[in-house]
């Protein structure tokens, strides 16, 4: 059991030297950060969506927003489109390719941020909700892996993270996620992070 234990912490250590020393990425991240402050700064929102543990990191990511983080501050507007019974009439109405389209519809305007998560990058409900976020002018960027797949189609804005296995790839993007959280509080709120580096 231990093997396996080392094993997987190596393979971890691995994928995230390769995503440190990645200027590209890194450059990406920043870019993502960028973009949540201007919509933030602006009075625009964020809306963030993913399937399964993806799901999860967009509902964590939201709440470090709605909720806390750090340290106490105002409550930020970032969504989650992960509402169980919007998604469970959706599927039902219209089929699970418009889960997140239709929530995009409904609360998304225009210079709203759109963040989509897929480890893949072949979910056909992303890619339907990054079409309507186009229609919406709104700005869209997507997290994914492997190669980016069919998404990279619909947008250029992309964060794709080393590795092959779904839940490295998941590890990964839940880091990404925790670090933009924080450089956006820093950037909004500097005096929550007075006299650290």
């Amino acid at each position: 059991m231990k093997d396996i234990i080392k094993k997987d912490l190596k393979q971890i250590e691995k994928l995230v030297l390769e995503l440190g020393e990645n200027e590209a990425l890194l450059d990406s991240i920043v870019e993502l950060t960028e973009e949540i402050v201007k919509a933030i700064v602006n009075g625009n929102k964020v809306l963030i969506c993913g399937n399964g543990g993806s799901a999860a990191d967009a509902m964590h990511f939201a709440e470090e927003f709605t909720g806390r983080f750090r340290k106490s501050r105002r409550a930020l507007p970032v969504i989650s489109l992960t509402d169980p019974t919007h998604i469970t009439c959706v599927g039902n109405d219209y089929g699970f390719d418009e889960i997140f389209s239709r929530s995009v519809e409904a609360f998304g305007q225009k210079h709203d941020l759109l963040i989509a998560i897929s480890t893949s990058g072949n979910s056909a409900n992303i890619i339907e909700a990054i079409k309507k976020a186009d229609e919406l002018n709104m700005v869209n960027y997507v997290l994914a892996g492997k190669r980016g797949g069919k998404v990279k189609e619909f947008t250029q804005n992309m964060i794709i993270v080393p590795g092959k296995e779904t839940e490295r790839i998941q590890e990964l993007h839940g880091m990404i996620l925790h670090i933009i959280i924080e450089m956006v509080e820093r950037s909004l709120f500097p005096e929550n992070y007075e006299g650290e580096v």
